[in-house]
């Protein structure tokens, strides 16, 4: 076992895996410029001497050995409080790796209808751990006509499944959409998509197969272009991370790599699974993103000369509200953490829930707070090149002055902060992450219905209305 370093990483990305950009045909993604930022974040995960966070990014197994944290099973309050803190100093490509731990989360269950399978599932967990390497979570199929299910469409591939099943292993066919780093990770890591009944067996599937594996074939789209300037896109041009349509063309699987292969009553079960550990990293995100709503917000106030305004004031007491019930709801869910039968801690389910819903319900109206107190310029303000233009500047440090002691370059950051935050390439990637990571609406509605104590809400109700309840026949009263 050994932790690779940052070069080691890029390094093990050429291995001749089919990628797709704009119409190109890639065959070194390391090399390539549209992946140059995405790498570089995904690469300083690995730099795990780090003053600051190279300690949090690893841990002790129980060989002795150490492996990254994401790989830790948190078995204590402190492991999942551990866990919760890396998640705010990390990549999404790394996060994604994550769902080997929605995988272990289950694996009683799996052991239960099939031990081979959740043998599998502890197997590839300690090769990912122990080889330092990264997968991506492999989850929505294209789906088709909606009203349909999957074995309905008009064509069966529209959901991922098998076509064959060998001695050896099983083939598969069909598309994933959706899926973040896929192109940059070394596993893709297939889940079922939803739930499905006993006749659409074969579309019961999960797997963990390398991305170069023959047949896969990944498509990619980013929010932002490859080289933007940082000054005018301070999010976009660090943060760019590739969104892949990933391709099954007649993949062959492995035994000893399938986790699910026609086990209809499990496809929920891993589904539901992965969705709590995509929502707790949304959660994170959102207080990390909510604080910076505030921090802005107040910012961009001071700038204008409007400390005392009181509808300003009013509106960062909104963005307040929204930034502290986040962070309290992720402590709530955190503190009050559930756990397996195999000992596996993990945040409270409804909890979770319900701060995901909030976040992802109240995210757009919850920004039109900071666009109210920024104004047009948040989407006028001119570029930096304009600013450094001897002509054009001139105007630009001008007109932008507000009052003494407000630094012209300081203020159009502070507005490319709001512009690319929340109105331009990551905004607008944002803007449907934050409703649709995790599951829509309506997927967090479902848990928090199935989790609620709806029997003790019920049972409180009508002693407050005074209700007595008839005692079923042959009860004893003492």
């Amino acid at each position: 076992m050994a932790l690779k370093t940052p070069q080691q990483y890029i390094d093990s990305l050429r291995d001749g895996r089919v990628i797709y950009w704009e119409g190109e045909r890639i065959e070194d993604i390391t090399t390539h410029p549209l992946f140059k930022v995405p790498l570089s974040l995904v690469a300083a995960d690995y730099e795990y001497r780090d003053p600051e966070v190279g300690e949090l990014r690893r841990y002790q197994t129980e060989d002795g050995s150490f492996a990254h944290r994401i790989y830790q099973v948190p078995r204590t309050s402190e492991d999942l409080a551990a866990r919760v803190e890396l998640m705010k100093h990390t990549s999404i490509g790394t996060l994604v790796a994550g769902v080997y731990m929605a995988l272990m989360s289950v694996k009683d269950d799996v052991a239960r209808v099939n031990p081979m399978y959740a043998e599998n599932i502890e197997r590839m967990y300690r090769h990912c751990r122990d080889n330092d390497l990264r997968g991506a979570e492999v989850i929505t199929d294209p789906k088709g006509d909606r009203k349909r299910r999957a074995h309905e469409q008009d064509d069966p591939d529209l959901y991922l499944r098998i076509v064959e099943r060998r001695a050896d292993g099983i083939v598969v066919r069909g598309a994933k959409l959706h899926i973040t780093a896929a192109s940059i990770v070394h596993e893709l890591v297939v889940m079922p998509t939803k739930g499905m009944r006993p006749e659409e067996a074969d579309y019961a599937v999960s797997f963990s197969i390398p991305v170069n594996t023959p047949g896969v074939k990944i498509i990619n789209r980013s929010f932002a272009p490859a080289e933007l300037n940082s000054f005018d896109y301070p999010a976009s041009s660090h943060h760019s991370c590739p969104e892949g349509f990933v391709v099954f063309d007649d993949v062959f699987v492995p035994w000893d790599r399938v986790f699910l292969a026609g086990e209809s009553q499990l496809a929920g079960t891993l589904a539901r699974s992965l969705g709590l550990w995509e929502r707790t990293g949304g959660v994170v995100e959102a207080v990390r993103m909510s604080e910076l709503f505030v921090g802005l917000a107040q910012l961009v106030t001071e700038m204008q000369g409007k400390d005392s305004d009181p509808i300003a004031q009013n509106s960062i007491a909104e963005l307040i509200t929204y930034a502290e019930m986040l962070r309290m709801s992720l402590d709530y869910a955190c503190q009050h953490f559930e756990s397996t039968e195999s000992g596996m801690v993990f945040p409270n389910t409804l909890a979770i829930n319900a701060a995901k819903y909030y976040y992802a319900a109240n995210y757009h109206q919850t920004v039109r707070y900071l666009h109210d107190l920024g104004g047009g310029l948040v989407l006028t303000l001119p570029l930096e090149a304009d600013l450094r233009n001897p002509e054009s500047g001139k105007y630009i440090r001008k007109y932008l002055h507000t009052r003494k002691g407000v630094d012209i370059e300081a203020r159009m950051r502070v507005y490319n902060m709001i512009r690319d935050l929340t109105a331009d390439a990551y905004g607008g990637w944002q803007f449907v992450v934050a409703l649709q990571a995790g599951g829509g609406l309506p997927a967090q509605r479902t848990m928090m219905n199935r989790t609620y104590n709806m029997a003790q809400a019920k049972q409180r109700a009508l002693k407050a209305a005074g209700v007595v309840m008839p005692q079923p026949a042959g009860t004893v009263h003492g």
